[in-house]
């Protein structure tokens, strides 16, 4: 499945802080960065956006995202060696809970720069899969 100009743009900014920095540094220093990038791309975002969730229709709690851009994708960042199936996992949940479209799962912590594009399985049956 192609990657829209949206999510390019959002993964090529991730791409910058991770060819600058490399692997190693703690989550909150490529939040910090990956901030910056996207400013610079001209990309409308929020940075730790209070999203509520919900259980039935009644709100339960609240879960903050690591980044809302343009009001379309979430986007959680980890610091691992590796992305495992349960960060996969929470991923998807988010995006659902959230009842966004999609989101991004963006992994700064490996050699190379990891990420997987999650679809809405409720809302977009054709897209259910996880790329």
């Amino acid at each position: 499945m192609e990657k829209d100009k949206l999510t390019f743009d959002i993964i090529g900014c991730a791409m910058k802080v991770h060819n600058t920095l490399g692997n190693g540094f703690q989550e909150v220093i490529y939040q910090r960065c990956l901030a910056i990038e996207l400013q610079r791309a001209g990309l409308d975002f929020g940075r730790e956006v209070e999203q509520p969730i919900y259980y039935e229709g009644i709100q339960v709690g609240t879960r903050r995202a690591d980044f809302v851009v343009e009001n379309k994708v979430i986007v959680e960042l980890k610091a691992l060696t590796n992305l495992e199936d349960v960060h996969l996992a929470q991923a998807k949940n988010y995006v659902v809970a959230y009842r966004f479209e999609k989101g991004l799962l963006i992994n700064f912590g490996a050699k190379s720069l990891q990420y997987k594009l999650i679809f809405n399985p409720c809302l977009n049956s054709e897209n259910s899969k996880i790329l």
